[in-house]
């Protein structure tokens, strides 16, 4: 799996599928701990598992943070008033600016039709 692959999505949810399969794998290493070599090989497989997922942890946090810190750096009014509502804010600015009618609601694809029949 390419590290780019890795990084995209949720890494926190991601970080706790290899801390999990890095838990399954030392406790299997326990259980094989009479062989030494399928031990060791299970141990280095925990031990790599484990250490990305403590990687991508903390990626997870920090990229939270760096989020939060960019969300307290952008003025109120551009988000959309206190609310934060980001349909407001800019968008609705720039329609009133330039006295555009709001988009009209397109109407749904066959494709889309067709999921909404089976989820119902």
């Amino acid at each position: 799996m390419s590290l780019q692959r890795i990084l995209t999505g949720d890494p926190g949810r991601t970080s706790l599928i290899y801390l999990g399969i890095g838990a399954i794998s030392l406790a299997k290493a326990i259980a094989l701990r009479d062989d030494s070599e399928r031990f060791r090989r299970e141990l280095a497989d925990a031990a790599l598992f484990i250490g990305v997922g403590l990687v991508l942890r903390r990626y997870s946090t920090m990229k939270a943070q760096k989020r939060e810190e960019l969300r307290e750096a952008v003025p109120a009014w551009v988000l959309g008033g206190e609310k934060g509502d980001p349909v407001g804010g800019v968008r609705e600015l720039a329609m009133r600016r330039f006295g555009a009618e709001p988009e009209p609601e397109r109407e749904p694809s066959i494709a889309e039709r067709a999921r909404r029949m089976m989820a119902d």
